[in-house]
């Protein structure tokens, strides 16, 4: 049993949390960005709640590092996209190898094919709603890699042809 006293409820992730999640944030031109690590699962379920932070209406891509094939769509309904990307979030936590953005003309949100998730934005809204989350701002992360090779994935039938009605049901054109 949790107890609600004066810590806000981030305490509770911050004790089950391992050393490696984090986040840096910084700005450069007319751009800010923000790149985050942690658990797979984290950064899976992170991606799909900050979604909540876009207007109603945004634009997807994604890429299956896996089959080399890539989709696209625009101005697709928000609630939508974020129902979409649930039912295959533990298929996309547990095996990678998929790139998915989700983006408007101001923001941009992308978890890479090796589970980190990237924040590109116009404004520094992001940083505050990131320390809101219970996320700790680093100087420096560890990242996974910079780009992982296709053979370096391991078989996901299971999340390819997830991918793949992911896809058909939003009715994204191959890209």
């Amino acid at each position: 049993m949790f107890f609600r006293g004066r810590q806000p409820d981030q305490s509770v992730w911050k004790r089950f949390r391992t050393a490696a999640d984090g986040f840096s944030f910084s700005h450069d031109g007319d751009y800010y960005t923000a790149h985050l690590v942690a658990n797979a699962e984290r950064v899976v379920d992170l991606f799909i709640a900050l979604m909540e932070h876009l207007p109603p209406a945004v634009d997807v891509a994604i890429t299956d590092e896996r089959t080399d094939r890539s989709w696209k769509g625009e101005s697709l309904a928000l609630p939508d996209v974020r129902e979409a990307v649930s039912r295959i979030k533990t298929l996309l936590a547990t095996n990678g190898g998929t790139e998915v953005s989700v983006y408007t003309s101001e923001d941009q949100l992308t978890v890479n094919p090796m589970l980190e998730l990237f924040i590109y934005a116009r404004t520094d809204q992001w940083l505050y709603i990131l320390k809101g989350k219970g996320l700790e701002e680093r100087r420096l992360i560890r990242t996974r890699s910079w780009r992982g090779l296709r053979r370096e994935y391991a078989d996901a039938p299971e999340l390819v042809a997830a991918l793949a009605q992911m896809a058909e049901s939003l009715r994204l054109s191959p890209a």
